[in-house]
């Protein structure tokens, strides 16, 4: 609940409101506590709060149960009594601004990249390839755009592949060697990465990052991811982070802390991001959240245990909401324990206690203050959220998706001549030259050779007088012609 004098409300403690501190909310947060606590009611509060000041934000919602935060809520007894605890007015309940995405088209707009777009460092992280791969790839990429082959999608990316494959020999002295091996190496990759579904993520329309940041009647759009589907294909997920979160951190400039964010990411069920995450994306969000802070993006974990959000992470994560944790077993000991000695301790109160002894929508809470200090951890009771708690049904879903400002903007795709498009025209056409010179050459290689013309008896003996006879009588004419000279000539003798 935001409004001016007591900021970006989201609890009530002993002491009375505790608020976000607007210029530190960029500096990142962790929502934290096990299953049933009340960890996405939390997430749910914080999100309305930031859009009441006018702060867009992006959630992944990975239950389906934040769809909900389009709707306005209702009150209810529960809400009457926390209105008395905390001395406030019963609230008008309203939902807020919402577009829903879906990396597949189903449950929102489609949410898509290009291959060129990803580029060649990023994908080559993803696929896990080794430095002879990305080589390789590198090499299939800038002969892509030396012969203006656009390379929108994965068949423009395998196309290209085969194609340097098959005139690798053409290649080797401008761009280096590119091996069979390596080739193949980066086409079973793809293959794996098109089994999760990731040929609905690369395409175009290309999404346009600005998006994520619209504002509607002065409120922040709450952009909801739908992750159900996404969350059972780790890679594609992964793919889809890491676009999004360096695109992010490419596009934005540096604002430095703001009176307010001009983006908060919510990840929900933050652990299921990490579990088996390739180390590409671990280094990938650890980047960003350490440096998208100075481009006025914070960056927000909803997970069961602190211990599940790595700790070169988890130090980065300033503003926490710390639900009830379990003491079961060695490992949510261990929970407890560090989760207790990251809080500024309360002399009020035992910090690891009492984390073990808060009931559904209560939290110890620890914001930075104004010069980034933590503050010293209270327990608190989380407000309640004006929007209704639980999913909405498909037909809310889809009337919503309809009237959205982005409607058929992103909705049909678009499959303009690419690298594949190109290459395969080529080919049939080389093909068609070769089928035609191997009939021809068939055809000349059936004809019978043409007859010789035989020479004539007669004209062959002729020949050979004339070859025999010339000569002679030119002699003889030249022999008779000196004579008659000689005797006209000279004087007569006399008798």
């Amino acid at each position: 609940m935001y409004d001016k004098e007591r900021g970006l409300y989201v609890a009530h403690g002993p002491n009375g409101p505790i608020s976000i501190t607007g210029r530190m909310a960029n500096r990142h947060g962790l929502i934290a506590g096990a299953t049933g606590t009340g960890k996405t009611v939390t997430l749910q509060v914080l999100a309305e709060t930031f859009c009441q000041a006018g702060v867009p934000c992006f959630m992944a919602d990975i239950k389906g149960d934040l769809s909900g935060i389009s709707r306005p809520g209702k009150p209810s007894g529960f809400i009457e009594k926390r209105c008395k605890e905390f001395g406030m007015e019963m609230p008008q309940f309203e939902g807020c601004p919402v577009r829903f995405y879906d990396v597949f088209g189903v449950q929102g707009h489609p949410m898509r990249t290009t291959v060129t777009r990803m580029g060649p460092e990023l994908l080559a992280r993803l696929l896990e390839l080794n430095p002879t791969q990305t080589g390789v790839l590198n090499i299939v990429f800038r002969i892509a755009t030396d012969r203006n082959l656009t390379l929108i999608d994965l068949k423009d990316l395998r196309a290209m592949l085969d194609y340097v494959a098959k005139n690798s020999g053409e290649f080797t002295t401008a761009y280096g060697n590119v091996s069979t091996q390596s080739i193949g190496a980066i086409q079973r990759a793809l293959l794996a990465l098109e089994n999760q579904g990731a040929t609905s993520f690369f395409g175009e329309p290309e999404f346009d990052i600005n998006d994520l940041l619209a504002t509607e009647g002065g409120k922040g759009v709450m952009s909801v991811l739908a992750a159900d589907r996404l969350m059972l294909q780790p890679k594609l997920y992964s793919t889809f982070l890491m676009w999004l979160l360096n695109d992010l951190y490419a596009s934005l400039p540096e604002v430095g802390d703001m009176e307010l964010p001009k983006l908060v990411f919510f990840f929900d069920e933050a652990h299921l991001l990490f579990d088996d995450a390739p180390k590409a994306l671990l280094d990938s969000i650890e980047r960003v959240v350490r440096l998208i802070r100075s481009k006025g993006v914070g960056v927000y974990f909803v997970t069961q245990n602190p211990i599940d959000v790595p700790e070169t992470i988890l130090g980065q994560l300033g503003n926490r909401v710390q639900h009830a944790l379990r003491a079961f077993t060695p490992r949510d000991q261990k929970a407890v324990k560090a989760a207790a000695e990251t809080f500024r301790a309360n002399p009020a109160f035992d910090t690891r206690e009492a984390i073990q002894e808060l009931g559904t929508g209560e939290a110890l809470v620890s914001f930075l203050d104004e010069k980034g200090t933590p503050a010293m951890v209270e327990r608190a009771k989380i407000l309640f959220p004006l929007s209704q708690i639980g999913a909405i049904t498909p037909a809310e879903r889809d009337e919503i998706i309809k009237k959205s400002a982005i409607y058929g903007k992103y909705d049909t795709a678009i499959d303009r001549e690419s690298a594949f498009e190109i290459l395969l025209a080529e080919s049939e056409r080389k093909t068609r030259e070769d089928a035609e010179q191997k009939a021809a050459a068939k055809k000349a290689a059936k004809e019978p050779p043409a007859p010789a013309k035989k020479k004539s008896s007669k004209g062959g003996f002729w020949s050979t007088v004339t070859k025999i006879a010339v000569p002679i009588l030119t002699t003889m004419g030249r022999t008779l012609g000196r004579e008659l000279v000689k005797n006209v000539t000279s004087p007569k003798k006399r008798r």
